[in-house]
């Protein structure tokens, strides 16, 4: 696959690349010089879906927004 780079400097990530690598608009690309060529690695941004569904008859009690902000950010941070 090859493409020609855009007048500002934008490549084109195949479709088939994206779709394997589960790339979605939005993600953070991340690029590294190695040598003589260019890395780049993709990373998911932290979701904004809400946890309480999925919560939903698993806790004793209700959590306030500051308190499922921070029990997100918490997991987020332990996980990278």
């Amino acid at each position: 696959m090859a493409y020609k780079v855009g007048p500002k400097g934008q490549v084109v990530i195949a479709k088939e690349a994206r779709e394997r690598l589960g790339v979605r608009p939005g993600w953070i690309a991340v690029q590294r010089l190695v040598g003589d060529h260019l890395e780049v690695y993709f990373f998911p941004p932290p979701h904004e879906r809400s946890l309480k569904g999925r919560l939903a008859g698993r806790t004793e009690r209700k959590l306030s927004e500051n308190e499922l902000r921070r029990a997100r950010e918490k997991a987020w941070t332990e996980e990278r």
